[in-house]
């Protein structure tokens, strides 16, 4: 497993907690906070796009009810 740095928590409104880390080698992580052994992983510059992205509203069609 990788040497990952985690960041506190995110949550959203319920139980929906999310954290994001980093590892020495510029990799960063995502995973479910109290499930960090099962994350998502890329570069640092994918995730700045993906978070550019989010914040585009690019991905506002997945929360529709």
């Amino acid at each position: 497993m990788a040497d990952i740095t985690w960041e506190d928590a995110f949550c959203g409104e319920g139980a929906s907690c999310y954290r994001l880390g980093v590892d020495g080698e510029g990799r960063s992580y995502i995973a479910v906070a109290g499930q960090e052994a099962a994350y998502l992983s890329d570069t640092a510059d994918a995730l700045r796009q993906m978070i550019r992205d989010i914040k585009a509203g690019k991905a506002d069609h997945l929360l529709a009810d």
